[in-house]
């Protein structure tokens, strides 16, 4: 469940807006400052991150640490005022049966909308978020499809905890197929994961 102050944000899936990188800029910036080292990498992934691609305005960001420490990352974000969302779906990814740790964290209370995903280097949902991307990127047909999938969904389907629980299936058939992409092109994440 969104916090108070999300509640009045309505679903609505929009066409790529160009400020998005932007966007993620100034808000790595300040997580930069909240983390120090304890940010071994800091990437736009999701939606908003692909150009080309209609996305909810809300900007996605991965954050890698050592170790998903909460307490010190509460602390730390909490001094720029991000907050740790609650949900049990903010909580673990499962793939393959497996649950893999990660936090969410909220924007501050009138902030631009954003979550934060935190996980551990070296771990598959850390992976799989820029995999994601990646595959998006590079594959305009799979990213067109995509972007009119979400589209229709959002215009049928009007809030968020429907319009996510309907997502999760189709994002797994996606990532089958950002796999077999992975396996054929030799792809990697690159430094820090």
């Amino acid at each position: 469940m969104p916090f108070p102050d999300e509640l009045e944000r309505k679903l609505e899936v929009l066409e790529y807006q160009p400020q998005w990188p932007a966007d993620f800029d100034r808000i790595a910036e300040l997580l930069r400052g909240a983390l120090g080292p304890a940010a071994v990498r800091i990437d736009h992934v999701g939606s908003t991150s692909v150009p080309g691609l209609p996305a909810k305005d809300c900007i996605d960001i991965q954050v890698i640490v050592p170790v998903l420490d909460e307490d010190e990352l509460v602390a730390a974000l909490g001094t720029i005022g991000f907050r740790c969302r609650p949900e049990s779906w903010n909580r673990d990814d499962t793939y393959d049966g497996t649950p893999y740790a990660k936090l969410v964290f909220a924007p501050p209370v009138g902030g631009r909308s954003c979550n934060i995903h935190v996980r551990a280097v070296g771990t598959p949902n850390a992976r799989r978020m820029l995999l994601f991307r990646d595959f998006l990127r590079a594959n305009e047909t799979v990213r067109d499809a995509w972007g009119a999938f979400k589209t229709r969904l959002s215009e049928s389907v009007p809030d968020l905890f429907g319009y996510g629980q309907i997502k999760q299936p189709a994002t797994v058939v996606l990532f089958e197929a950002a796999e077999l992409w992975a396996r054929t092109t030799y792809w990697t994440p690159g430094e820090g994961i």
